[in-house]
């Protein structure tokens, strides 16, 4: 789950390109969903330091704002406007990172999960997170990737940042992200172990009819409720409101500050996902659930608030 304007604009673009393309020709989607996660999130992070990334997001830009101009970094659209749109798209040849672009300034966490069968794969790269609520219990399915945690301190470290009032270099409040390449200038370092890393931490679970529904959400929700508060707001809402999307605006209603100032005056953004029940007419009610071939459907909605 990119997070901000243009987290959201790298994640429309590219899962109808890169993500088949990459995944097809290594022939590893349907095998090796952990390392085609992993891959994915580097590969991400790496076009983001070079003009061939932002270029395309600025023609996105200008299709959703219909604006001709520029996005961060004043990155020109070549093909926005005017007599532009006869000239021919050489930006396939384009590859890797360009010396004259560092990257941008910003960045976006990434909460991504993938259901194949009856089982869930969840990528996470940052402090957005994944809650499974399963028989009205909050299961975390990702951790939240802060400065403080020993791992993230170690590399911040070890790369040559530090740590000041719980951010990275006085600045960043989170240790992983795809983007912020200010905090990946270590030329003697691979990505995985820069002072901010987009490389994502690997969960799966096998679902279950146990298996309730889904919450993704990014750090402005959990600044407000703990996992086990959301899934519990969420499980009474439910019973009087069935379209999710309502739902998701009475979680934002409620983590909203009255006020401006503390908590609940971050950028909010959820996705939830019900699962249909039963998953499998087979399945097991245990507390360990069973693997199964069988699909698992699921209804889905999200919102979103303000940019990152």
């Amino acid at each position: 789950m990119p997070q901000g304007r243009f987290g959201i604009l790298v994640s429309s673009r590219y899962k109808y390109s890169w993500i088949p393309r990459s995944y097809a020709q290594l022939q590893i989607i349907l095998k090796h969903f952990s390392t085609s996660l992993c891959f994915l999130l580097l590969l991400m992070d790496e076009m983001m330091r070079g003009q061939r990334g932002w270029r395309e997001l600025a023609v996105l830009g200008d299709k959703i704002e219909k604006l001709s101009g520029m996005l961060e970094g004043f990155i020109w659209s070549p093909r926005s406007g005017g007599e532009t749109h006869d000239r021919p798209d050489d930006w396939a040849f384009e590859e890797g990172p360009h010396s004259d672009f560092t990257g941008p300034n910003s960045g976006s966490t990434a909460c991504v999960a993938v259901i194949r069968g009856n089982k869930l794969v969840v990528a996470n790269a940052g402090d957005s997170r994944c809650v499974l609520s399963r028989k009205g219990q909050a299961h975390n399915l990702s951790k939240d990737h802060k400065p403080e945690l020993e791992a993230e301190r170690d590399r911040i470290i070890n790369a040559g940042g530090f740590i000041q009032v719980g951010r990275v270099n006085g600045s960043l409040n989170l240790a992983r992200a795809i983007g912020d390449i200010e905090f990946k200038q270590n030329k003697g370092l691979p990505a995985e172990k820069q002072i901010v890393s987009a490389e994502p931490d690997i969960t799966s679970v096998e679902l279950c009819d146990d298996d309730e529904f889904l919450v993704i959400a990014c750090d402005g929700i959990w600044d407000c409720m703990s996992s086990q508060q959301l899934v519990d707001f969420i499980h009474a809402k439910l019973k009087e409101e069935n379209k999710l999307s309502v739902v998701c605006e009475m979680v934002f209603d409620r983590c909203l500050a009255p006020t401006a100032g503390g908590e609940g005056c971050d950028n909010m953004t959820m996705i939830l996902v019900q699962f249909k029940t039963p998953l499998n007419p087979s399945a097991s009610n245990a507390d360990q659930p069973q693997s199964s071939a069988e699909p698992a459907e699921a209804d889905q909605s999200s919102e979103q608030t303000e940019q990152k």
